[in-house]
């Protein structure tokens, strides 16, 4: 007898194949569970053009936003995005407009809930661990899930002037998340939080007291079955180094340059470094790579689309990202499906998708230690092409639990286990 499948609520308000970020990595989770599960995606009507686009019959409602709020919206933006986008006083100007629909969901889906509708309830963005969530209020014979949620990783010491760039100081707008009426019942009624990081699971664990056995690691970022590629062989003496992400400050690819520029001429005449992205510090970034003597071996390639992207990651040996505040980091899993030996710091979210048989490890204690130590690593893979190919082989590994089909069957078990209990 053909078992039937799980009816799944699910919330997503942050849902869209063509954005990136957020939107995108929401959707391929919801791609792959709507395969192995009956779902509704409960979503933003921001989403609407793009997910009829790939709906096919599967059960998608489109929460309205009201008149006024589209204009806020649009003024947040102005506000906050000259330049380097301000995300913490972003986030802090966005939350009537997810109030308005985390109220209207539970308004709409209460009385589904209470009647037994839904096997299980799935609110999984914002990933922000920020908001509170209204629609728990009816949950109390249905299982209720929350997240991956990741985020509030600090600055790492000696970073001062990084986290001034990427507007630190508005980070204080936190703690009035706290004050907001539901917030902290949302997770303490949880029947389970899935977090995306280790600081995030210890950080939710403290500040509402959480039981471990209420909170899951679980990282939010995946991978593309077709990104995945075969280990790399190498014989040539020369080395192609690939950073790909936005050109802010935080990234750090002002460091890598840096690194390059250390090195004796010798070894940079066996170096290519492209960097794929585009962002408020790129013209900067072109003028250090002139001013330190590595112009010839930095190649900029601007903003590019995925295809192109992954073309990139193909011709490419080495993974060079410095970024000292990644909170997921799925480029380095993108590096990593394609053979790519990643060196990164060893802090949140690189720390913990690289491993010491994938990549190098930095301990991030200062800037200056983080150019000296990349120059260092970067010379010692060019020189052992053996242990590039061990790297390359362990990433692919490595990352095919990542592949969302994967996730998606790990999170079914779950909805499973959390139904039985």
């Amino acid at each position: 007898m053909k078992q039937e499948k799980l009816k799944i609520l699910m919330v997503v308000e942050q849902c869209n194949p063509e954005w990136a970020s957020v939107p995108l990595l929401s959707y391929n989770f919801y791609r792959e569970i709507r395969k192995r599960a009956k779902v509704t995606l409960v979503t933003h009507e921001r989403n609407q053009s793009a997910l009829e686009k790939v709906r096919d019959n599967h059960a998608i409602d489109y929460i309205r936003e009201s008149s006024l709020l589209k204009r806020y919206y649009s003024l947040i933006r102005v506000v906050t995005e000259r330049g380097a986008v301000n995300w913490p006083l972003q986030h802090a100007l966005s939350y009537p407009i997810y109030a308005e629909f985390n109220h209207r969901v539970s308004q709409k889906y209460g009385p589904l809930i209470r009647s037994g509708e839904y096997d299980i309830v799935h609110v999984m963005t914002p990933v922000l661990p920020r908001y509170p969530v209204k629609i728990i209020e009816h949950c109390k014979n249905t299982p209720f899930l929350l997240g991956p949620v990741n985020g509030g990783v600090p600055f790492p010491p000696g970073f001062d002037t990084v986290a001034r760039k990427e507007f630190a100081r508005f980070n204080f707008l936190r703690m009035f998340t706290r004050l907001i009426p539901g917030y902290t019942k949302t997770y303490q009624t949880a029947d389970k939080v899935l977090s995306g990081s280790l600081y995030t699971r210890n950080m939710l664990i403290n500040l509402f007291d959480m039981d471990d056995n209420c909170i899951d690691l679980f990282h939010e970022n995946g991978i593309l079955k077709s990104f995945i590629g075969n280990a790399k062989k190498h014989t040539s003496k020369s080395m192609n180094l690939l950073f790909v992400g936005r050109l802010v400050a935080y990234k750090g690819a002002d460091m890598a340059i840096r690194a390059l520029s250390t090195l004796p001429e010798t070894v940079q005449k066996r170096l290519t470094f492209t960097i794929v992205g585009d962002g408020p510090e790129k013209d900067a970034l072109e003028k250090l790579a002139r001013t330190t003597g590595v112009e010839d071996i930095v190649h900029f390639t601007g903003w590019i689309p995925q295809k192109e992207t992954l073309t990139h990651y193909k011709q490419s040996d080495v993974f060079c990202f410095p970024s000292v505040r990644e909170f997921g980091g799925a480029v380095a899993l993108e590096a990593m499906a394609c053979g790519l030996p990643c060196i990164v710091p060893d802090y949140a979210g690189l720390g913990e998708y690289v491993t010491e048989e994938t990549g190098i490890k930095i301990e991030p204690k200062s800037r200056e230690y983080l150019i000296e130590q990349f120059a260092e690593k970067i010379e010692f893979l060019l020189e052992n092409p053996r242990i590039r190919e061990k790297m390359s082989a362990r990433s692919i590994d490595r990352v095919k639990n990542y592949e969302w089909g994967n996730k998606a069957n790990e999170m079914i078990n779950l909805y499973k286990r959390m139904i039985r209990v």
